[in-house]
């Protein structure tokens, strides 16, 4: 996967959570959130955290589940 094969995915699904990412690129969490944080720093990305709000921290779903992106533009 290359920056801009993630970058296409992000404009085409608007958010996404990790959890989907992992799946889509077939690609563990920490390499995807370095490839996002290039993104990030340069503006076109950012750390949804509204799903922060809803979860309980109860540990019967993936963490990653309650992760998402945006794509800005």
């Amino acid at each position: 996967m290359i920056l801009s094969e993630l970058k296409e995915y992000l404009i085409e699904h608007k958010v996404v959570s990790m959890h989907d990412l992992t799946l889509h690129f077939d690609t563990d969490a920490e390499t995807l959130r370095e490839m996002l944080e290039i993104w990030i720093r340069k503006g076109k990305v950012r750390k949804v955290q509204e799903a922060e709000t809803k979860c309980k921290k109860c540990a019967q779903c993936s963490l990653i589940a309650n992760e998402f992106y945006e794509w800005l533009e």
